[in-house]
């Protein structure tokens, strides 16, 4: 196709923590390319999800929650947000309408609204919430704010997500595509990999423990029998946390592991022989390099 058939533009999805930006994402492109978990600020870094919607390639980025950061990795997170933003063709604000308007809403269409780029805000949930709730978020959105377009979507289910991805495509510039036609994700296998550990860990932990985890691929030694050696380390920063993810006998370690080579092994078609090792580094979070490795500005 040449250049003068095809669109092809980039989309931030941005939002306050634990909107459900992740799982849109994923409905979106039609596979999993972004972690998933009802923690806070599971998405750490920008993630590219890539959809085709007849001749235009739409290149989703999933962004960390919009807050209030408190620390360097928490800065570094908004700071990876707005900048998506301000690079996209089009943003996507995701709102949950099962809850009320936080009060940084506003303002956080505010700052957007500076931005070249079309804005659309994105009402989440739409199965949970009553419809008289909807149409009074959608209203005050409209007269507070002057949002115009506003789609009501269920990221979980997909409602209305459709509608959205068409809109957007329509929306994107004319240009050649980025990336392969069959291509869902930029992040490198052995990114993508860290974060399948890191979500299991997620799941399986129910203290507040993960935001001090991180989960790091070693080494992927694929063999001739079609399958892959997938070595990783998962850092916490004390001891007392390294014996919470081990667990008594081991226990919790194992079922992380178990359940991120089920997750591998089916995403990648072929078997997997995962071993995840847990260590200590104390200031992991101070470490320039992890921030690099997330495509995150270290002193943000």
């Amino acid at each position: 196709m040449s250049e003068t058939s095809t669109r092809c533009g980039f989309v931030a999805l941005v939002g306050a923590p634990n909107v459900g930006k992740s799982t849109l994402l994923n409905r979106l492109v039609g596979g999993k390319v972004s972690i998933v978990t009802p923690k806070v600020q599971t998405t750490r870094t920008r993630i590219r999800g890539i959809a085709i919607v007849d001749t235009c390639q739409l290149v989703f980025v999933d962004t960390p929650g919009i807050f209030s950061p408190k620390q360097r990795l928490d800065r570094a997170m908004v700071d990876a947000a707005w900048s998506a933003a301000g690079d996209a063709d089009a943003t996507v604000l995701m709102v949950d309408a099962a809850k009320k308007l936080r009060g940084g809403t506003h303002e956080i269409i505010e700052r957007l609204r500076k931005f070249d780029a079309p804005l659309l805000v994105a009402l989440n949930k739409i199965d949970q919430t009553p419809r008289p709730h909807l149409l009074s978020l959608a209203a005050e959105l409209s007269e507070r704010s002057g949002v115009q377009d506003i789609f009501m979507i269920s990221a979980a289910n997909g409602d209305g997500v459709e509608d959205l991805r068409t809109h957007l495509a329509s929306a994107m510039p004319t240009g050649v595509w980025h990336y392969p036609e069959d291509q869902l994700s930029d992040l490198p296998m052995r990114l993508t990999a860290a974060e399948i550990s890191r979500e299991q860990a997620f799941l399986q932990l129910h203290q507040e423990l993960p935001y001090a985890l991180t989960v790091e691929t070693d080494q992927w030694q694929p063999f001739k029998d079609g399958s892959v050696r997938v070595e990783q380390t998962l850092y916490v920063q004390r001891d007392s946390q390294k014996a919470i993810v081990l667990g008594k006998g081991g226990r919790t370690i194992k079922r992380i592991r178990s359940s991120a080579q089920e997750q591998l092994a089916d995403m990648l078609g072929q078997p997997v022989h995962l071993f995840i090792n847990v260590k200590v580094r104390e200031n992991w979070m101070d470490d320039p390099t992890r921030y690099r490795e997330w495509g995150l500005r270290f002193d943000a």
